[in-house]
């Protein structure tokens, strides 16, 4: 898969142009008032699953935390290696921590 072209700065950046941010991540993050890439930086991934979840009163798979991992990070680095901007790579981490059910923190 070849990735979405990235430009320098977060603000010349939409959301889409994030690797597996896909039109329902997109809407989810609009619906908790993340709609630009800097704002998604500021985010942490666990704080962004857990408001998505009550927000909408439904307890979403976890690999929704790992998009935001995904997502968060890209948006934090726009040179991020690519296999880093791959959900699955943030699944293998979380679950690398004993965290399979849990959200977790990029702060830790």
């Amino acid at each position: 898969m070849i990735r979405r072209a990235a430009r320098a700065g977060a603000e010349s950046r939409s959301l889409r142009d994030l690797r597996s941010v896909g039109s329902a991540t997109v809407q989810d993050l609009a619906r908790i008032g993340v709609t630009t890439v800097e704002q998604l930086a500021a985010r942490d991934p666990g704080d962004l699953y857990e408001r998505v979840c009550l927000e909408s009163g439904v307890r979403h798979d976890v690999c929704l935390l790992d998009v935001f991992a995904a997502a968060v990070a890209q948006a934090r680095d726009p040179h991020l290696p690519v296999e880093q901007c791959d959900w699955w790579y943030w699944s293998r981490i979380r679950k690398a921590r004993g965290k399979v059910g849990e959200t977790w923190s990029t702060r830790s």
